[in-house]
């Protein structure tokens, strides 16, 4: 499930990311900076606790970084970061899920979760965050990509609306 739910993340982030690209800097300047701080955060938060699924330190003393990566360069590191967290999920045995990990926050407070729960939160995380970028589109009057499992099936397996019966 892990694995399925990581490549969604991964094609959710590219919708996004690319239907950012319309936000014009020239005219909504404020706003294509919020929306690129928003998944940011999201990178920023992955790589976090990619660390604490290998045992290791990462850079970060917070959940953004102080600058504001351009557009770009945070596509490349989300694509990077999304294959690299595609390829931990496929591979994870399943008895390592419930392994429990102690770690510690950017706040410095201890913390102790599963590695299901960590996968877990950076899917919801992710999601939650894309929506936020969305909501600044929809103020832009600008077009939303879709950020659901369903599209994201339907894309990468358009047999599946070959076969469903709607009236069911």
């Amino acid at each position: 499930m892990f694995a399925s739910l990581f490549a969604y993340k991964a094609w959710a982030n590219a919708s996004m990311l690319e239907a950012m690209l319309a936000i014009d800097s020239g005219r909504f300047p404020e706003q294509r900076r919020k929306a690129i701080r928003v998944m940011n955060h999201t990178y920023v938060v992955d790589r976090i606790f990619a660390a604490h699924l290998l045992g290791e330190s990462h850079p970060y003393t917070a959940t953004n970084t102080e600058d504001t990566p351009e557009l770009p360069a945070l596509t490349a590191s989300i694509r990077a970061g999304d294959a690299w967290l595609a390829g931990y999920a496929r591979e994870l045995p399943p008895e390592q899920l419930g392994e429990r990990i102690r770690f510690r926050f950017t706040d410095g407070k201890a913390g102790e979760m599963s590695r299901a729960e960590m996968l877990q939160h950076l899917i919801v995380h992710g999601a939650y965050h894309r929506g936020a970028a969305g909501q600044i589109l929809d103020a832009l009057s600008l077009p939303r990509p879709a950020d659901t499992i369903n599209a994201y099936l339907h894309a990468a397996e358009p047999w599946r609306r070959e076969h469903g019966d709607a009236a069911r």
